[in-house]
């Protein structure tokens, strides 16, 4: 069973960045897709960003477009979130997450789905003050 530790939450000012970090254990990084939810009180769990195994293809959320970039290093097991021009509707707690199977073919909203993805980090909190 694979393991992803997210790091790099914090409070930040509205205009602010940040970077989250998630490392995952395991060999078998490279195969995977990877995703970063977030979830603020009293509201769905939504995906913000998504990138492919190969790291050649992304997704992002309307609502971080041209903000968030998410990449991943296969050499250190780890993929990232870059945050800028944080506002405080960004504030959630933020969770890396792999997706189910390597093999499945992505259509519609694949990556956005939850289902899509079975392990999941603890996530960590992002705040975001005006």
């Amino acid at each position: 069973q694979v393991q992803l530790v997210e790091s790099g939450g914090g409070v930040v000012q509205a205009g602010g960045s940040l970077r989250l970090s998630c490392a995952a254990s395991g060999r078998t990084f490279s195969r995977y897709a990877m995703g970063w939810f977030r979830q603020a009180p009293g509201k769905e769990r939504e995906c913000v960003a998504a990138i492919t195994g190969s790291g050649t293809a992304t997704y992002y959320a309307d609502s971080v477009k041209g903000r968030f970039t998410i990449s991943r290093d296969h050499a250190k097991n780890t993929v990232y979130l870059q945050m800028n021009g944080l506002k405080p509707e960004d504030t959630a707690v933020y969770s890396c997450a792999r997706e189910r199977n390597p093999l499945t073919i992505p259509t519609t909203n694949y990556f956005s789905r939850t289902f899509s993805y079975a392990s999941w980090g603890q996530g960590t909190q992002v705040t975001v003050s005006s």
